[in-house]
């Protein structure tokens, strides 16, 4: 079975509420890394986030590496939410992948959350600040 190199940033990663979509293509965990500092993260609407490269004001953004069968691409692709892409992604070893990427237009108005350097991150400061129910 050929496999891709995947990088996922948000909610597909492990534990996260779609992770299951790789899980149902038959993918498996290789490992955890950082893509080189040439990203910013924004979250759009707290639902998820989106990643871009920049060729300014980047950062090194953790993501997880899967190994995805070539036929579960477009299943994965077509789960996600609008406005997220597939493309390729510069891993901080030099390795390119293959990864989710959001689309310029869908980071408009949104909250940047480059700071955090990680979507998992910015939901556990998020859920910090919420009072707790008694």
């Amino acid at each position: 079975m050929d496999v891709v190199h995947f990088a996922v940033n948000g909610t597909l990663m492990r534990g996260l509420e779609l992770n299951v979509n790789l899980h149902r293509v038959h993918a498996t965990f290789v490992r955890e890394a950082f893509t080189e500092p040439t990203y910013r993260l924004w979250s759009i609407g707290d639902r998820h986030p989106a990643m871009q490269r920049v060729s300014q004001g980047g950062t090194a953004i953790a993501v997880e590496v899967w190994a995805v069968p070539v036929k579960g691409m477009a299943t994965i692709l077509q789960l996600e939410p609008p406005g997220l892409c597939i493309g390729k992604v510069r891993l901080a070893d030099g390795e390119e992948v293959l990864g989710v990427l959001g689309e310029a237009i869908l980071c408009e108005g949104q909250k940047e959350i480059t700071a955090w350097g990680c979507w998992r991150a910015y939901v556990n400061s998020i859920r910090a600040q919420q009072p707790e129910v008694a």
